[in-house]
């Protein structure tokens, strides 16, 4: 499965974690956007419920158990270059909750860095633009997006 310059886009979840003003972010290890921080999420995989696909991704990027509260959006991720479309996604976009309060997390392979963030210092993170939708979307960062 080709992911750069893809004959066909991809379905994938992406899942904002909240809880007690805070949201989860995790720096990106890999492209497309590597060193943006980001929410947890993945590709759905084949035969896999999406909302299923929502929980696993969280589980398997942060090792936390989350509860999907509601969606925020379906959105295209789309990252053209001089050769054509060089990565594009369909991201259906969640806001979850950890269950039982957990705060503990595990740091992936995918992330260089993962921590919880107030909402208020949200701009002051480079985050992804699927990120600043969502968040924007959930009335948790200023119409303004971030600073980077």
């Amino acid at each position: 499965m080709q992911r750069e310059y893809p004959d066909r886009p991809f379905a994938a979840v992406s899942v904002v974690i909240a809880q007690n003003e805070k949201v989860l972010l995790m720096k990106r290890a890999h492209d497309p956007k590597a060193g943006f921080y980001s929410v947890p999420g993945g590709l759905i995989e084949l035969g896999e419920n999406f909302r299923d696909s929502a929980i696993r991704e969280v589980e398997e990027e942060t090792g936390l158990k989350v509860k999907l509260e509601r969606l925020i959006d379906v959105i295209d991720n789309i990252t053209q270059d001089e050769k054509g479309v060089k990565f594009h996604y369909v991201l259906i976009g969640f806001l979850a909750a950890p269950i039982a309060h957990e705060t503990k997390f595990i740091l992936s392979s995918e992330s260089l860095d993962t921590r919880w963030v107030p909402f208020d210092e949200l701009p002051n993170y480079s985050l992804t633009n699927t990120a600043t939708h969502f968040f924007k979307k959930l009335e948790i960062l200023p119409p303004k997006g971030n600073k980077h």
